[in-house]
């Protein structure tokens, strides 16, 4: 589960490219992928344009995913719920049912050569950030896969 302000930039991205890259492996039946915001301001929404087109340009469809926010049955639905930024993370730790915490985690902690914690928001920039975040988001999707890997399956 991968968690953003509001699940139209940087949460949808993700699961784009974390589900490609589980589809590609051949591990669709084996991994769940999914996202949310915090917030409610897009629920229902397609992500947002220039986040689609970037992706499109990868050879990635968002086109499918609508916002949605996060509910406190994700917390014990997916194994990890990755926070696109600190932020998020501090606001996640305050919705985690007790017990849950060792799900939480920042989605660029799979990618420690990446140089930064936080996927910056793309929203209020130009159609650059959109392809930084998917330049992090592949980094830390291949780090995610590889820690599934040796973990879980």
């Amino acid at each position: 589960m991968f968690v953003c302000l509001g699940n139209i930039c940087r949460s949808p991205t993700a699961e784009g490219v974390f589900r490609a890259l589980v589809e590609r492996e051949g591990l669709s039946e084996a991994i769940g992928v999914d996202s949310a915001g915090l917030g409610d301001w897009h629920v229902g929404d397609a992500p947002d344009p220039r986040a689609q087109a970037a992706a499109r340009r990868r050879g990635i469809s968002l086109s499918g995913q609508r916002a949605r926010t996060i509910r406190p049955e994700d917390f014990t639905a997916f194994d990890y719920v990755l926070a696109m930024d600190t932020r998020n993370h501090a606001d996640l730790s305050h919705m985690c049912p007790p017990g849950e915490e060792h799900r939480l985690g920042l989605f660029l902690d799979f990618a420690p050569d990446a140089g930064r914690r936080d996927v910056p928001d793309p929203y209020y920039g130009d159609a650059h950030g959109f392809d930084l975040v998917l330049d992090l988001t592949e980094k830390a999707a291949q780090g995610l896969l590889a820690h599934i890997r040796e973990n879980h399956l």
